[in-house]
């Protein structure tokens, strides 16, 4: 069995693999298998598990991911910080794809998704106010400044049901709401994250300007994971300098999200 694991990847679209010398593991969980098996290694000084989101084959669509055992089965580890990065399209002209957004703020514009661990037992109510982790974000901004990116410090992340992409009318009104970025992954991801008292970090992509143009065709499918593949090598090298980078003691308040509520069981 791995020791305790310090920090978690959650792979999005394109980025199936992170850890080169690393170790699989099944990790069984109240809630099904993850999306994949759990691959185990060290990026520096850090102990890193890392879990493509989709499957390493892509095999899960947005509505089908198994964001809870994903999400359960990083804290069996012992993970106490998540880095999510992902592709996403974007809803600001100054946006273009290559650059890299790392959301404040989230809307939800999903159905359907079980949305919590605390569905039976009694009620559980958690502060979501500020969705992401702030010292993970800070890591995550100053890291890919220094790299050269064209990175942008907060922005509303919008998430939409998927699979499908949006419409035109639907991007226009994303954008009017004051949405920088649109994706199908980002929640019930993050809430559950918070359920667990984990930090959770979103680390986007832009790879396409959504359907917010005037005129031609809308994102399609192959564009978005071209894109994205074309671009994963740098991605991995980013997440790898930002895991670095975490702190290596928790001083944010995400640790403290379940204090004083009673819980109907003991987490992992």
């Amino acid at each position: 069995m791995v020791n305790r694991v310090d920090i978690g990847v959650i792979g999005g679209s394109g980025f199936y693999s992170l850890l080169d010398d690393a170790e699989e593991i099944d990790v069984a969980t109240p809630y099904g298998p993850p999306s994949d098996k759990v691959t185990v290694g060290r990026i520096g000084g850090r102990t890193v598990a890392f879990i493509p989101r989709h499957g390493r084959d892509h095999g899960f669509p947005p509505h089908r991911i198994p964001y809870r055992a994903n999400l359960w089965a990083l804290r069996s580890l012992g993970v106490r910080q998540v880095l999510a990065p992902s592709a996403v399209g974007s809803l600001r002209a100054e946006l273009g794809p290559g650059a890299l957004v790392v959301p404040d703020q989230l809307i939800d514009r999903t159905s359907g998704r079980i949305q919590t661990f605390y569905d039976a037992g009694g009620a559980v109510h958690v502060s979501f106010s500020d969705p992401y982790c702030p010292d993970g974000r800070s890591a995550a901004v100053s890291v890919a400044r220094t790299s050269g990116w064209d990175v942008s410090d907060g922005g509303t992340l919008v998430v939409i049901e998927g699979p499908r992409f949006s419409t035109r009318a639907e991007s226009k009104w994303f954008a009017g709401m004051g949405c920088s970025i649109v994706g199908m992954t980002g929640f019930p991801e993050s809430i559950l994250a918070r359920e667990l008292a984990l930090c959770y970090t979103s680390m986007s992509l832009v790879t396409d300007h959504d359907a917010g143009v005037e005129a031609g065709d809308g994102v399609t499918h192959e564009e978005v994971m071209a894109f994205f593949a074309a671009n994963v090598e740098r991605m991995r090298s980013l997440v790898g300098q930002v895991v670095q980078a975490l702190p290596e003691e928790r001083a944010c308040a995400c640790g403290n999200a379940l204090d004083g509520i009673k819980l109907p069981f003991d987490l992992p």
